[in-house]
């Protein structure tokens, strides 16, 4: 399997996701602008969307992904079908359990992370509302998260990658049609998480069959928590919550300090969050997604020169992209969030507040997507204690930071302290790395590294020279002008950095790798 054309494929569909969630916030924000009832929803359904990462998806994988490909190499179909239904009914049972947990206490949760919004009785009791109608949420994500770990260790890529567009397409028709029919349009939305959770299982079920994977819940949750395979996984889970839990834990922490700095604040923070991600799914997420399956399987065959080469095929990906990917978003912020958001309810004072934020994640993007790369090494390994040692001083930091920058900077300061505690995180990941010898960097990082920053220096300018020739905001009556400039600017931008690359000696067959 070629990696470089798997990834680009993971991308593509990825894209496809990510442009569908980028249409959705658009909608969503011509629709209800930012607003105490947008700050509603967006923290209701935080919750659910934090235990998803934590339980269905983040912590899960790493627990789980490792175990399986160990089962699939060693132990054959037979023990790892076994091992997948008594998974699926451990973690099916548990989630359930959390979503009726949920419903009952929302009140208090709502209380807990979004105290400011008692200043509005009324946003406060749809927040509570909305929790409640979109906990079961968390069920159906499980469901994803077990299939998508399963078709990754089969090196089916595709069906896990395109999956979210669903989520994302329910909520534009929840934006579009649903909200007509509801005297507090914003209930739609949540209405649009829960239909959105159903066709994500659904999809997953041919591709489960095809392999022979599709899991068999037992009645009784114990049956699956007597199977040794399930107890390992339960032992590597645990601490991989808190690993996958400090950043999420900062990100709800930044939502309670951001609902009591001003209305609208959250869901600034929000617009700017949906746009950091776009970069650091296509290509942290995508790889992270090709390297754990290729690192287990070099770990449990005892492949240490094939794990390290595979580590740095991945970082040096990283660097070529994610370095002109932050500079882009510092430089490009305000015109991206009009383009994509400066519409209806969504007024010029929304674009400035929303901006801010996103130059500060951009400090960050670099960091975000080395996490992403660096962790599966470890995690690989069945090694997860280390990144959550790593992961909790980093939420400390993180935090200590939001005394500083938070008074500075306002909302802004929240997201620029995530964004240095995430380049911290992987500073200490790669730290950790080399000590144990884990992984050896391949010959040429610094020539690699300074072309890279030469060539970026050359995109920024290229982007600021760009941007300034326009009245971003100014530009509303005229959404296709905007949007030619824009595009226009990127393609521009894109074509100076691989440009320069290229004069520098770069081709792109020189990161084809294939795995073994």
């Amino acid at each position: 399997m070629n990696l470089l054309k798997t990834l680009a494929a993971i991308s593509s569909m990825t894209m496809v996701s990510r442009v569908t969630g980028l249409l959705r916030e658009s909608l969503f924000a011509t629709a209800f602008g930012a607003s105490n009832f947008t700050d509603a929803f967006n923290i209701a359904f935080r919750l659910p969307n934090l235990l998803r990462r934590l339980f269905a998806e983040g912590a899960f994988s790493q627990a789980f992904v490792p175990i399986i490909t160990e089962y699939k190499t060693k132990h054959g179909q037979e023990a790892t079908k076994t091992l997948v239904d008594h998974v699926a009914t451990v973690l099916i049972w548990s989630t359930l359990l959390v979503s009726v947990a949920g419903i009952v206490a929302a009140p208090v949760l709502i209380h807990l992370i979004g105290g400011g919004l008692q200043r509005e009785p009324a946003a406060f009791d749809a927040a509570v509302v909305m929790t409640r109608m979109m906990f079961p949420y968390i069920a159906c994500m499980a469901f994803v998260a077990l299939s998508s770990g399963i078709l990754n260790t089969w090196r089916q890529f595709k069906i896990p990658a395109i999956t979210p567009v669903l989520l994302n397409l329910s909520f534009i028709f929840a934006a579009v049609v649903l909200s007509d029919y509801f005297a507090q349009p914003i209930y739609a939305m949540a209405v649009g998480v829960c239909i959105g959770g159903v066709l994500q299982v659904a999809l997953q079920i041919p591709s489960l069959l095809k392999i022979g994977m599709l899991p068999r819940l037992a009645v009784n949750p114990l049956v699956g928590l007597r199977d040794a395979g399930v107890h390992r996984m339960l032992g590597k889970m645990g601490p991989a919550v808190f690993a996958v839990a400090a950043a999420q834990i900062s990100l709800l922490i930044n939502t309670t300090i951001a609902a009591s700095l001003a209305a609208g604040a959250v869901s600034a923070l929000q617009y700017a969050d949906r746009l950091m991600e776009l970069p650091t799914a296509l290509l942290g997420v995508a790889l992270g997604t090709i390297l754990l399956p290729g690192l287990a399987k070099a770990n449990t065959e005892g492949d240490t020169a094939e794990y390290s080469s595979l580590l740095d095929w991945g970082l040096r990906l990283t660097f070529l992209l994610a370095i002109p990917a932050g500079v882009g978003l510092a430089t490009l912020a305000e015109p991206m969030i009009a383009t994509l958001f400066h519409y209806g309810a969504f007024d010029n004072q929304d674009v400035i507040a929303s901006s801010l934020p996103l130059m500060a994640y951009s400090a960050g993007l670099l960091g975000f997507i080395l996490v992403k790369t660096l962790a599966p090494a470890f995690f690989a390994r069945q090694d997860v204690r280390t990144p959550v040692r790593i992961a909790v001083g980093v939420l400390v930091v993180t935090q200590l930071l939001n005394l500083v920058f938070v008074p500075l900077l306002g909302v802004a300061g929240l997201a620029l302290s995530i964004g240095v505690g995430a380049c911290i995180n992987a500073a200490m990941l790669y730290s950790g790395l080399r000590k144990r010898r884990i992984y050896m960097p391949q010959p040429g990082w610094v020539g690699f590294f300074l072309k890279v920053v030469a060539a970026a220096t050359v995109l920024g300018l290229v982007a600021w020279f760009g941007q300034a020739q326009f009245d971003w905001i100014g530009l509303r009556a005229q959404p296709f002008m905007r949007a030619g400039a824009l595009l226009a600017i990127i393609t521009a931008s894109a074509i100076s950095y691989f440009g320069v690359l290229g004069v520098l000696g770069f081709r792109p067959r020189d990161f084809k790798r294939r795995a073994k």
